[in-house]
């Protein structure tokens, strides 16, 4: 057994140290750890004028939007470093729910709540009976009056569909104070260019980005924040989508 002992003992002082480092340690040591990094930090803000802020909570819609809550811990941190208040960074989170399922947006809000500790009081404004009305006006704040023929849009039996979206998605969601509906706008663009596959609702909310007052320079600043994230092809067909919208 004592020979044993010091044989462990031997083969653990030789050991190199990048084996005793913690995951991340190892991480920061890698050579793509420090590409992506230095195009991270030095390449993608030098593209418009997001403040810091607002480039820390695309960022943290992203990851949320990718499934990656490992990275958002690490993000909601640089967000209350850059500015951010926990509330906006809960709001951040909770929009994604509607665009990119439950499960990611509940596993974010627990990543951030390993950072944010403290309780945040809740920003709802509406009740069950008020939810649809206040979601339908809401929708026709960004979209117009014209979102109130969406129905026709649908056959009878998916008529519930746009009553979901006025609902939950705009009613239980968007009329929820800590975020303007501006900054939600901005940040549903990132959620919908990250997932892939959604052009007629990226041109949609290009759209309304436009009424919300958020320009062409700031929705290309922004697509180019998801970039290191999600990669070139889906944030080219962002542009894309954006150039054919926006003349």
């Amino acid at each position: 057994m004592l020979k044993k002992l010091l044989i462990l003992g031997i083969i653990a002082a030789l050991t190199p140290a990048v084996f005793a480092a913690s995951p991340k340690e190892n991480t920061e040591m890698s050579e793509l750890y420090q590409i992506t990094e230095n195009f991270i930090n030095n390449d993608v803000p030098t593209v418009g004028k997001l403040d810091k802020k607002m480039r820390e909570l695309i960022t943290i819609v992203v990851l949320t939007s990718n499934g990656q809550s490992e990275y958002v811990k690490d993000h909601v941190e640089k967000a209350l470093k850059a500015g951010a208040k926990p509330v906006e960074i809960r709001e951040a989170i909770y929009q994604c729910a509607p665009y990119v399922g439950v499960p990611k947006a509940l596993d974010a809000e627990k990543a951030m709540m390993e950072v944010i500790k403290n309780p945040i009081a809740s920003t709802g404004t509406v009740t069950a009976e008020t939810r649809q009305e206040a979601g339908l006006n809401t929708q026709v704040e960004i979209f117009g009056e014209k979102i109130k023929a969406m129905p026709s849009l649908y056959p009878e039996n998916e008529q519930h569909i746009p009553q979901f979206l006025a609902k939950y998605c705009f009613g239980d969601f968007y009329t929820r104070k800590g975020l303007d509906l501006k900054t939600r706008e901005l940040l549903t663009l990132c959620m919908l260019v990250s997932i892939g596959d959604t052009e007629s609702q990226i041109k949609g909310h290009i759209q309304g980005n436009l009424n919300m007052g958020n320009d062409k320079d700031t929705m290309i600043a922004a697509i180019n924040q998801c970039l290191p994230y999600i990669g070139f092809p889906r944030t080219l067909n962002a542009l894309k989508y954006l150039n054919e919208t926006v003349k």
